[in-house]
């Protein structure tokens, strides 16, 4: 089985993506391979920050890597918050983070928004990259105790529950990580078998 470093040490995401990877390959977390520094995210767009952060691990640790960015976009507030979805309240508490995306769009009529993701995969010294795109609302309130981050606020399109509320093999078949990682994925086990 073959290894590979995801840039993340947030368990629920290496869960995620562990889940949709499958046995195929094992992932190391940035704390396995003794990584405790704070790798910049400077970019102005997902592609930046997840190229960059990508970048530092092969360049401080040699490792075949990848990693990902990902962040709410809600056309109602300018594509806010966007690459700065983790730290948007000016903290990384998610509950601040979403309470403040309620509190701005308090009696908007456009709730529309997206989820995205791209994931930046350096293997043998070359950049590949996968986006997944999920469209959605905004709920007036957060709803359901699944999941992480904005998950409580956002219905995606055509179902009537929030990321929170659906079963987490249901979020992971539509979600916009879901959908990078499975283009990922695909990558990987045609680049397995080339």
């Amino acid at each position: 089985m073959k290894t590979l470093v995801f840039a993340t040490n947030n368990k629920h995401k290496l869960e995620e993506v562990q889940a949709l990877i499958g046995n195929r390959f094992r992932l190391q977390t940035l704390e396995e391979i003794g990584c405790t520094d704070d790798i910049p995210e400077t970019g102005t767009t997902f592609h930046e920050n997840a190229s960059q952060k990508s970048h530092f691990l092969l360049e401080h640790f040699h490792v075949d890597c990848f990693s990902d960015d990902s962040g709410l976009e809600v056309d109602a507030l300018n594509g806010e918050p966007g690459v700065y979805s983790a730290r948007y309240s000016g903290s990384r508490d998610p509950q601040t983070n979403l309470g403040l995306v309620l509190e701005k769009m308090r009696g908007m009529s456009n709730r529309s928004a997206r989820f995205r993701c791209v994931i930046s995969l350096l293997q043998d010294g070359e950049e590949h990259f996968f986006e997944g795109v999920v469209e959605g609302q905004i709920t007036e309130e957060a709803s359901g105790t699944a999941g992480f981050g904005y998950d409580p606020i956002f219905i995606p399109a055509g179902y009537q529950q929030t990321f929170s509320e659906m079963p987490a093999e249901e979020k992971n078949r539509i979600s916009h990580r879901g959908q990078a990682v499975s283009k990922l994925v695909e990558f990987l086990i045609k680049d397995d078998q080339a």
